[in-house]
């Protein structure tokens, strides 16, 4: 079940839901066939919980979104971004621990 707290995005919304965003984001590039994908959402959801009001947690589907993927060079899902301030601070490139995300996330918020 996906959390409430996880806000999904596309090519169209993209600048205002994580370039535009008062908070530091974390984006997930993924898509619904992605083995590796599908492991973190659970994860994800539960960063979401944890610094809910502190980092937004977006999801875009590669899919049915081609441009950003594009703008961003995506090659592998899944790729989780995080963004501050509207600039891009970190990239991480394959699945990782709920453990590895925090302290992903930590570094930036």
């Amino acid at each position: 079940m996906a959390s409430a707290l996880i806000k999904h995005t596309s090519d169209a919304s993209f600048e205002a839901d994580v370039l535009q965003s008062d908070k530091p984001v974390l984006l997930d590039f993924w898509a619904e066939w992605c083995g590796p994908c599908r492991s973190i959402a659970p994860a994800l959801d539960e960063l979401a919980a944890a610094y809910e009001g502190k980092l937004q947690i977006v999801k875009m589907n590669i899919d049915e979104n081609t441009a950003t993927p594009a703008r961003f060079g995506i090659r592998g899902i899944p790729t989780l971004m995080v963004f501050k301030n509207g600039q891009l601070a970190a990239t991480k490139v394959g699945a990782m621990t709920k453990a590895q995300m925090t302290a992903l996330v930590d570094q930036h918020v």
